[in-house]
């Protein structure tokens, strides 16, 4: 078998996640977090690709394809079920690792008389009010009333000569998860209760007021739909409102998932798949009594600051310290950012200057996600209001973000930027941006390309590589990177950036050849590529190819990985390895020996179908000596990660790099410890 299922591999990347969150050597609260992470990660899993896997056994074009999914589904229920019983393991040991650093997370049945009482009007005084029971009766349409990814609780009321089941939602919303406890004899103890065992505990205080019930249960349960939608083709309807109607679409959607505890009885299991209409095809997951646990990720440091990580002491790039003017700083060389280790500051400074500089001309963009209350849209709108002309361009289709784009396009829109949507057919997925600046009668444009989305709040967690330059050659490409979206039905040239999806995957094959060409010449031939998902089968072949011819390939891959590396025959010089530590990997780097000549490209595109040939992508090249050999160090010390690296072999098996007597590298701290060292070095003003 060639390529591994994509599905499972990425099933196989969340296990990752998963042996963080079960390594004891991680912080506890960190741990606590790895979980929701994990959580986090599933529930998109089911509403993508679970969902994708449904659709192609019901619209398969023949009984072999149908079957093939079918058994692919199979093989995915099999090991979702086994990471939730690993998930249940792991969350019981984080409770007690918990407890042994005084924070305990009680249920109802251990607390105190005075931690009862308390609760008890903190139940009546703090979220009755958001109480409403739904009674599900033979008309009810309970799909129709459950929202997607929330809690609730399914609770059966036996009544003297019937047994009726209602669903009451949990307002997480409203109140939060986690309740923190009056302390009890000593004050280093912090005790902790969830929501959901004050609502179980205090049920019967609102159900006894209608109905006389001899008794109640209550039982927890989610449901996850498919993440899928189509937009109308009413042309008499705008963008906007066709994006407005599709999305809503979700809120109807076909269920592909209903987590449940797993002490709930068979006849409400039942009762609830039916009135949900759920097929064979729609997974069915036990778990333990609490859902959502997506939740974990807000889980609060109620102990010492150790049991978390340090905060992170972002750095400043050298080249900013002696110039605080950012355009002079970028004319004198190309700048490399490297976040979350680098301020983000610097990027919005830029275009804070870029508002109010009376040279600045134009500002042009694309968008996908951004942070909320951004910094960057409200530079933005500033520029239009200082008499400059800013066009952005808006990804609405950006996954579980079309409604917050949607809103940011309105709100840029009656700012009076100049808002499109890009081309049709395409998703716009480039993180770019040019600046146009008259400099001695003279345009000067400034171009910043990125790998990761223009977001503040993520560029604290996210690693991504940020090029800020004033080269004549790639300001022209990235020109006309922008006037290919205006005009994707014109001829565009692009000299130095490779664009998906105009050329992206020949010049990458094409840098692929002349590799093979030096193996086959007995020159050192080499490939390091940095990505978060390597699913092309058409790359991966020329890879296995390239492997065959004697290139050595090495692949630093976060998530979903097709290739099967270390084959006999197929892939013995291709080795595969995956990152997972505090911050989450998610640059594009692609690193090719070229007989010494090295060119190494960051990017914004995985090596995935979709990214190749159906989404506006940029790679873009580094030509500073320095710089580039910077990225290179940079990815050398990943490559020697042996205490957060996982070696992807051909089965996905996630076994942690053997470290032998090597001294102990863990890459995220020893690339801080790097650019640390550099941001320490200014260099002379020239």
């Amino acid at each position: 078998m060639k390529f591994f299922a994509k599905e499972l591999s990425w099933l196989s990347f969340n296990e990752r996640v998963l042996q963080e969150a079960a390594d004891r050597t991680v912080p506890v609260i960190e741990r606590v977090r790895f979980l929701g992470i994990f959580s986090a990660n599933m529930d998109e899993f089911f509403q993508v690709r679970v969902a994708d896997v449904r659709r192609e056994i019901f619209f398969a074009k023949d009984s072999e394809e149908r079957e093939s999914a079918q058994l692919l589904l199979k093989q995915i229920q099999e090991k979702v079920i086994a990471l939730q019983l690993k998930f249940d393991d792991i969350q019981k040991d984080v409770v007690i690792s918990l407890a042994r650093k005084n924070i305990f997370i009680l249920n109802e049945s251990q607390l105190s008389e005075t931690q009862r009482e308390w609760v008890i009007s903190y139940f009546h005084d703090k979220i009755k009010r958001y109480l409403i029971p739904l009674i599900i009766s033979p008309k009810s349409n309970l799909l129709k009333h459950l929202k997607e990814d929330r809690i609730y609780f399914g609770v059966e009321l036996r009544l003297a000569t019937e047994i009726l089941y209602a669903a009451i939602e949990v307002p997480t919303e409203e109140v939060s998860r986690f309740v923190r406890l009056p302390h009890q004899k000593s004050k280093r103890r912090k005790d902790v209760i969830l929501l959901d065992n004050i609502i179980a505990m205090c049920l019967g205080q609102v159900l006894q007021l209608m109905f006389a019930c001899e008794d109640i249960r209550a039982f927890s349960f989610k449901l996850t739909r498919d993440a899928d939608y189509r937009l109308p083709h009413d042309i008499d309807q705008g963008l906007l409102e066709r994006m407005e109607e599709g999305i809503k679409q979700r809120e109807q959607a076909d269920p592909v998932r209903l987590v449940y505890d797993r002490e709930m009885p068979e006849a409400m299991l039942r009762f609830l798949c039916k009135k949900l209409h759920m097929n064979e095809y729609d997974s069915r997951v036990a778990g333990g009594s609490y859902r959502n646990t997506r939740d974990y990720q807000k889980f609060p440091n109620l102990g010492r600051k150790s049991l978390a990580y340090p905060a992170l002491q972002t750095l400043e790039h050298p080249r900013f310290l002696r110039d605080s003017n950012v355009f002079d700083v970028i004319s004198e060389g190309d700048v490399l950012l490297y976040f979350p280790y680098h301020k983000f500051a610097h990027v919005t400074e830029l275009l804070r200057q870029a508002a109010y500089d009376p040279a600045v001309r134009k500002i042009q963009i694309c968008v996908y996600r951004v942070a909320p209350n951004s910094r960057i849209m409200r530079s933005l709108m500033e520029a239009v209001h200082n008499n400059k002309q800013v066009k952005v361009t808006i990804e609405l289709q950006a996954r579980f973000d079309e409604e917050a784009n949607i809103e940011l396009a309105k709100e840029l829109t009656d700012a009076g930027v100049h808002v499109v949507f890009g081309i049709s057919g395409l998703k716009v997925h480039s993180k770019l941006f040019l600046i146009h600046r008259e400099e001695e009668n003279n345009i000067r444009r400034y171009a910043y390309i990125g790998t990761g989305n223009f977001n503040e709040k993520t560029a604290k967690v996210y690693t991504d590589f940020a090029l800020m330059t004033c080269d004549p050659g790639v300001c022209s490409d990235v020109e006309n990177v922008f006037a290919y979206l205006d005009a994707p039905y014109l001829r565009h040239s692009f000299n130095k950036l490779m664009i998906s999806p105009v050329n992206l995957r020949e010049r990458f094959v094409s840098l692929l050849e002349r590799e093979i060409e030096n193996a086959q010449q007995g020159k050192r031939a080499e490939i390091l590529l940095k990505v978060n998902n390597l699913v092309d089968e058409a790359i991966i072949v020329q890879l296995y190819r390239a492997s065959r011819m004697g290139v050595k390939i090495r692949c630093i891959v976060r998530g979903m990985c097709s290739l099967r590396a270390g084959v006999t025959g197929l892939s013995e010089n291709i080795e595969v390895r995956s990152i997972v530590d505090r911050f989450l990997e998610h640059p594009r780097v692609y690193w090719f020996h070229n007989d010494g000549a090295n060119k190494v490209y960051i990017s914004s595109a995985d090596l995935m179908t979709r990214n190749i040939d159906h989404r506006v992508e940029v790679a873009c090249p580094l030509e500073d000596t320095e710089i580039k050999q910077q990225v290179i160090d940079i990815m050398q010390l990943q490559w020697k990660d042996n205490s957060k690296a996982r070696v992807i072999d051909a089965e996905q098996r996630n076994e942690y790099v053997n470290r032998g007597n090597r001294k102990k590298v863990r890459s995220q701290i020893e690339i801080y410890n790097y650019l640390a060292a550099k941001a320490r070095v200014i260099p002379p003003s020239k």
